[in-house]
């Protein structure tokens, strides 16, 4: 339950009616008592950024539906409207070298933390070129052991 400035009593976090707004709600009602620096800050802006990509790849998928079912004829303009929307999406996730020192603050691995964040992951491969998903299994490979271990911890 969190509360919000300006609300009756306590809002409910989870409803199976409206979990986006519940999960903005949480953000901006959290992102104050976290902070940069506090434990927590991490997992929460992960979690943020998680859903704003998801909206993106849904995006994605719902254009990879459409190419299916328009002709032929229309099928590149199509395939360059998701190729761009996929490669913001890769963009986004900010891919980049780390020490194993750096695992715990990288944001890409902490989208990795996350349950939700490895489903994206699944779901993002087939849309991308090959070069942009060997970078990400890569990357996943070449941290296994930090990924493990947090997976480890999470059950």
């Amino acid at each position: 339950v969190v509360r919000i400035a300006g609300s009756l009593g306590q809002v409910a976090v989870s409803t199976c009616y409206s979990p986006r707004r519940a999960i903005d709600a949480v953000h901006h009602a959290l992102v104050e008592e976290v902070g940069e620096g506090k434990p927590g800050g991490h997992r929460l802006r992960a979690l943020h950024r998680i859903e704003k990509l998801f909206l993106q790849l849904l995006e994605v998928e719902e254009m990879q539906r459409k190419m299916s079912l328009t002709l032929e004829e229309q099928q590149p303009c199509c395939q360059e409207q998701k190729s761009q929307e996929a490669e913001r999406i890769y963009q986004a996730l900010k891919i980049r070298a780390c020490s194993s020192e750096e695992e715990a603050e990288d944001e890409f691995l902490q989208l990795l933390c996350v349950r939700k964040g490895k489903k994206l992951m699944a779901r993002l491969l087939p849309h991308l070129t090959r070069e942009q998903a060997e970078k990400i299994l890569l990357t996943i490979a070449h941290h296994l052991p930090f990924l493990m271990k947090k997976d480890v911890l999470d059950e």
